[in-house]
């Protein structure tokens, strides 16, 4: 097959028959994709950070109800020394993580209850806002309208 090329003024020879696209063409569709990527992202990051602070929320209220299970049971809360471990396997299947990876913290007494569960967040500290911030079982309780 020959293509017949002819020299096109200030753009140097043609194909003529072929169509294509120019480089420039081909980078405005390139910005164009890689800004509803950055767009896309940005949204996600959003919906997750809500759903891992949700998905806390659900495990710290799970493990408050053990441990109210574990009270009724027992008579009394488990120790500090004895943690959240106490509960399996006989209030709950497994210890869940956080949604970040961290172990729940216990604490017996808690601040404004006979215990505390705390998640503390993305960076695994205590304080801190957004991300980072502290979840605990007085949160959820607040949250869901039911105080112990």
């Amino acid at each position: 097959m020959r293509f017949n090329r002819r020299r096109v003024q200030g753009s140097g020879f043609r194909v003529q028959g072929l169509g294509g696209f120019t480089l420039v063409e081909v980078m405005i569709v390139v910005v164009i994709i890689g800004l509803l990527a950055g767009i896309a992202t940005y949204a996600y990051t959003g919906y997750l950070d809500r759903a891992k602070r949700v998905k806390a929320r659900a495990d710290l209220s799970t493990l408050a109800g053990a441990v109210d299970s574990f009270y009724a049971v027992n008579g009394r809360y488990p120790e500090n020394s004895e943690g959240l471990r106490v509960l399996v396997p006989g209030f709950v299947k497994a210890l869940p993580k956080d949604p970040w990876g961290h172990d729940y913290v216990y604490l017996q007494p808690g601040k404004a209850g006979p215990f505390d569960l705390v998640s503390y967040g993305a960076d695994g500290r205590e304080g801190g806002s957004g991300a980072d911030a502290d979840i605990s079982s007085t949160d959820v309780e607040g949250k869901e309208g039911v105080k112990k």
